[in-house]
């Protein structure tokens, strides 16, 4: 089925390029290779390329497939998850410190002392 869908997507883009070049050039790439809109081969490229874009419509509303990681290669064998589940720094102290001095330069007293400060 894979290859199916990758053979449909091509033919899609196929598809779009040749209506890209209609649109901007008034050329039908198709119709100049297979001699013609009316040849019987422009005729199954046109149809091929519109069942492939039914077919491609799957694709739009499939839920993304997950990628599976290959375990066996290389850089998958030692992680380092050194930072991600190591011990984590406690900063309740931290917190708790520069609270400590945001209170003391609010309250009168300090500000008294530091205006006195300043003023010698």
């Amino acid at each position: 089925m894979r290859t199916i869908k990758r053979i449909a997507l091509a033919l899609v883009i196929i598809g779009a390029i040749n209506w890209g070049l209609i649109g901007l050039f008034k050329f039908d790439l198709v119709a100049s290779v297979f001699g013609g809109q009316g040849a019987f081969l422009s005729r199954v490229i046109y149809a091929l390329v519109g069942l492939s874009g039914l077919a491609c419509l799957s694709i739009l509303f499939n839920p993304v497939e997950e990628v599976e990681v290959d375990t066996n290669h290389q850089s998958y064998r030692n992680l380092n998850y050194d930072t991600e589940f190591g011990e984590e720094t406690d900063f309740s102290k931290l917190r708790e410190s520069s609270n400590e001095d945001s209170v003391e330069k609010k309250s009168p007293e300090n500000k008294n002392r530091n205006s006195t400060k300043e003023k010698k």
